[in-house]
């Protein structure tokens, strides 16, 4: 194993300067406010138990921190993760997302992915 001992320091900002870093409050991007509200509206939909970043965790927001899963907000389409009530045909279910979550999309195509049933 090979360590150095007499490597450079890398060079650290000021404490004022951190401690004004850390204090600097982050706004959203319209990205994660819009994700955020069709989450909401999507969550009301009776026959939907969650949401879901489907199975390779493709269906998200991406932001400061851990992605916004389950709603991923695009230029040209809105996608959402759900996971569904067992019972309903999910084609109804999914059309029932889309009429929930279209008027908030500003004109974007809005795509259903049914990630999970559970049980209901």
């Amino acid at each position: 194993m090979i360590t150095w001992t007499n490597a450079p320091e890398r060079p650290r900002a000021a404490p004022a300067v951190q401690a004004a870093a850390a204090a600097a409050p982050v706004e959203p991007s319209p990205a994660e406010v819009l994700a955020e509200r069709i989450a909401e509206r999507v969550l009301t939909c009776d026959d939907v138990t969650a949401l879901t970043a489907g199975p390779h965790g493709r269906v998200a927001t991406y932001r400061r921190g851990a992605p916004f899963a389950g709603v991923a907000v695009r230029a040209g389409t809105v996608e959402v993760g759900i996971v569904a009530r067992y019972g309903r045909p999910l084609p109804s279910v999914a059309e029932d997302v889309r009429g929930l979550v279209r008027p908030l999309c500003e004109g974007r195509a809005v795509d259903v992915l049914i990630g999970d049933l559970a049980e209901g």
